[in-house]
């Protein structure tokens, strides 16, 4: 049971607060289930109410949560969780969550590597590699905006089916398998392109994630940036001691 600390540093509906987003990415909650009512928090954590509103307020004005008075407060719907415990392909991590995810938009080309990615495949800076950008939605709405690079040792045309899983094509048909992800995670906001691609506001949040992908002996694959609608994307973490 989640316990309140008097004596940290951190306030207490901030303490409530990171509670909650833990809370709420709980399967129960995701398909509806209404979350504790305020006077049963209180009462549990032993803090007043109005710490639990205020709590509360912070993630409804962030879009996660829907409260409805009289009846109570539920996860909004059309949020989409993923929990970083082992990684998997995106389209994966969907699948097991019961998501079908389309792609919306789709270009590949080749391009010079940014500065970056070239450091990342060991290769020149300006060296020619394929670059794949992927719009992809859920249930009809823009949730998040790919875009890849891949090591040129693979050996990728561009020309491949790339409405196929992606992990699927470089096991199945380049005999590569992507074993380890170094990943890199902040909050931005959104640029007038991400805006309408993601279909939010100018400077509306946004969730960013680099990752850096490896084959099993630790060769550099993919550099993959994602840009994701940040009232609809929940990125959880479980990490045991």
């Amino acid at each position: 049971m989640f316990k309140i600390d008097p004596n940290s540093k951190i306030p207490l509906y901030q303490q409530v607060e990171q509670f909650l987003r833990e809370l709420i990415t709980q399967d129960a909650y995701q398909q509806g289930k209404f979350l504790p009512k305020e006077v049963e928090l209180a009462n549990d954590l032993g803090i007043s109410r109005n710490t639990i509103r205020q709590a509360t307020n912070k993630l409804v004005e962030e879009g996660l949560l829907h409260r409805k008075k009289g009846v109570g407060t539920t996860v909004k719907k059309g949020q989409v969780t993923t929990k970083l415990r082992e990684w998997h392909s995106f389209t994966q991590e969907m699948n097991e969550a019961g998501k079908l995810l389309l792609n919306r938009s789709l270009s590949i080309e080749k391009v010079a590597a940014p500065g970056e990615v070239a450091h990342f495949f060991g290769i020149g800076e300006g060296e020619q590699v394929v670059c794949l950008k992927r719009l992809r939605e859920i249930e009809g709405k823009s949730l998040v905006y790919f875009i890849s690079y891949f090591n040129p040792r693979i050996g990728l045309t561009g020309k491949e089916d790339y409405q196929r899983s992606l992990y699927d094509i470089l096991e199945k048909d380049f005999q590569v398998i992507p074993t380890v992800s170094s990943e890199r995670i902040q909050a931005m906001l959104a640029t007038t392109k991400l805006a309408a691609l993601l279909e939010i506001p100018r400077k509306g949040a946004v969730l960013k994630r680099v990752r850096e992908v490896k084959d099993q002996n630790g060769r550099p694959l993919e550099f993959n940036e994602g840009y994701y609608q940040g009232h609809s994307f929940i990125y959880a973490i479980d990490i045991h001691r």
